[in-house]
């Protein structure tokens, strides 16, 4: 496990109920696992926002996105409301993978992650400003 170096991040993943913790915990693996392999990012941050742990890319390559719950207590990957990162991956993932609005992906804690989609739409939020430079 990638150690947390903000005390208040791991207090927020601690603070989480069980039957949720291990599947934030493997997504925020499978965060920084994906930010190893993408040296031009510039490595990534993980801080607080909004009581939630967030992660940006420190050569602001990225946009950033923030894990947490939903009211309903499902895993959340909530994304900026103003890039296309849930236009795109609800056209690529709608039938493998739930949204809410323009925000984010919802996830129920008891099914299994769908790892391969989450790879593409972590590795797209990571890379999405380096993407859409490139595109212009």
């Amino acid at each position: 496990m990638t150690p947390f170096t903000d005390p208040q991040v791991q207090a927020t993943f601690n603070q989480y109920p069980a039957h949720c913790q291990h599947s934030l915990l493997a997504i925020r693996e499978l965060i920084f696992s994906i930010a190893k392999e993408q040296p031009s990012i510039g490595g990534l941050n993980e801080s607080l926002k909004w009581g939630q742990p967030s992660y940006a890319t420190s050569k602001k390559a990225g946009s950033p996105f923030r894990l947490g719950l939903t009211d309903t207590q499902d895993i959340a990957i909530f994304f900026h409301c103003q890039t296309t990162l849930v236009e795109t991956f609800r056209g690529l993932f709608s039938d493998r993978l739930t949204f809410t609005g323009n925000r984010g992906i919802i996830l129920a804690p008891k099914d299994p992650l769908p790892i391969a989609e989450l790879t593409f739409c972590i590795k797209a939020a990571l890379t999405y400003h380096k993407q859409n430079t490139a595109s212009s």
